[in-house]
């Protein structure tokens, strides 16, 4: 059986996405096929797009982000699905992704739907949810009721709206800074909770200092090389620094006294070593659980119908780094025509 999906077969500009069909596969294992209904898109789809990184087959669908059914079950998830739930999932980095009618995912990676959300807002969340979940819980144990205060740089994008929302509503943390240089961005930021807000585009220090009070813990969602060296100066002793990006330099780093320590990460780390997959699905369902009880908003900020310009428009957007929040795309009955 055929999918339908947008794919391409070679490096390039956002224009090499094309219309194709490729092999409706069936689940094995852990395994369970989605009908998709709604996909979003992610700065790493066009990272990967552009350099289309260790793929050897004829064309490569991606897509991180997605909503839909589930429409089969490999043997060892029949505990975890059912033909017909409601799922969102953020799919795997070694496969196929999101942008077609079906995609295949390790069932253990994936969450149900919120009941409050439709496809179209819940297919914003998995990805972001996930990096954030995992980079501030997980790894840097960010308590809830954490006395220490944050600094979010590029706190509209998004990772960084809903890092920010678990900051304020989940965790409860006094004060959260956010970053923001657009009248657009800083009321996003202030709508999801921000306490402060200040200008990534100027010197970090001088308007921290001006805040009245420390920061014990930082998150880079924007070139750690730019604001690694901004922000050792004014973190607290002992503070911990979050990065979704490797920074390229460690010359920063010398002759500092302040015993840091530099969190990065990858959300597909889990799955492409085969470590912890189903404490992704944890996380989602927790997530979920929060949607659910008012606890989170939507992040979306822009709804298309999904078809083959839309999604290449919104590659160009987040290429351009205009993007707030998350695009979304939604599949109907033309999306693949």
């Amino acid at each position: 059986m055929s999918n339908q999906a947008i794919a391409f077969a070679a490096a390039g500009p956002a224009s090499v996405l094309k219309v194709a069909s490729i092999p409706r596969e069936s689940p094995t294992g852990w395994d369970i096929l989605v009908k998709n209904f709604a996909v979003s898109v992610n700065p790493v789809d066009t990272k990967v797009r552009s350099i289309n990184p260790g793929w050897s087959q004829s064309v490569r669908v991606l897509g991180y982000d997605a909503a839909g059914i589930v429409e089969e079950i490999g043997p060892k998830a029949t505990d975890l699905f059912k033909k017909g739930d409601h799922v969102w999932y953020a799919g795997l980095s070694t496969r196929n992704g999101s942008n077609s009618e079906f995609t295949l995912v390790d069932g253990r990676t994936v969450g149900k739907k919120p009941k409050s959300l439709d496809w179209t807002v819940a297919a914003a969340f998995p990805l972001v949810s996930l990096t954030a979940y995992e980079l501030m819980i997980e790894k840097m144990a960010i308590q809830k009721g954490d006395p220490g205060n944050l600094l979010i740089v590029n706190a509209a994008g998004g990772v960084g709206s809903m890092a920010l929302q678990l900051a304020t509503s989940v965790l409860g943390i006094k004060n959260v800074v956010a970053t923001a240089s657009r009248k657009e961005t800083i009321e996003w930021v202030k709508k999801l909770g921000a306490t402060h807000v200040i200008n990534h585009r100027e010197p970090l220090g001088p308007q921290v200092e001006k805040l009245g009070f420390p920061i014990k813990n930082v998150l880079l969602f924007f070139d750690p090389d730019a604001y690694i060296p901004q922000v050792i100066p004014f973190i607290q002793p002992f503070g911990k620094i979050g990065s979704i990006l490797a920074p390229q330099k460690a010359n920063f780093l010398t002759g500092h006294r302040k015993s840091l320590t530099l969190y990065l990460e990858s959300m597909f780390a889990k799955s492409e070593f085969g470590m912890d997959e189903e404490s992704q699905g944890k996380i989602l369902d927790e997530v979920a659980d929060l949607v659910d009880g008012g606890l989170i908003q939507s992040i979306v900020s822009e709804a298309y119908p999904y078809n083959v310009e839309n999604l290449q428009n919104a590659h160009k957007k987040l290429e351009a780094g205009a993007v707030v929040g998350k695009i979304v795309l939604t599949i109907n009955e033309n999306s693949f025509k």
